[in-house]
């Protein structure tokens, strides 16, 4: 019981330092293309997250993270839109950069022989 319980806040306090990584890298990279009125509910969940995390609360770390989540949401809402409206096609998704890269690939299984 101890290990699983030991392993849970492994993990939040994980994903909790992920999320700020990358939050303030997409801050810098897209925050420039944010309204004011989406930009500011991210920074104030990111320095939430930012406290909870110093402070190694999981039941304070847990919620930041799902308004930070949500203040993102809004977010890349608000950014698909004006990409649409600009003709502009949507930032491409990991999944889609994965998939698209493996199709152009020509790879080609061939039979070999262990030469001893």
């Amino acid at each position: 019981m101890q290990i699983k319980k030991a392993k849970e806040e492994a993990d939040v306090l994980n994903n909790a330092d992920q999320m700020i990584f990358q939050t303030e890298k997409q801050l810098k990279e897209f925050g420039d293309k944010l309204s004011a009125d989406k930009k500011a509910p991210i920074e104030t969940a990111l320095e939430a997250l930012k406290k909870a995390y110093e402070s190694k609360d999981l039941d304070a770390i847990k919620p930041a993270l799902d308004n930070i989540n949500e203040a993102w949401k809004q977010a890349s809402e608000e950014m698909y839109k004006a990409q649409q409206e600009a003709g502009g096609q949507a930032p491409p998704t990991d999944d889609a950069a994965a998939s698209s890269s493996s199709d152009d690939d020509d790879v080609e299984d061939v039979d070999f022989e262990e030469v001893k």
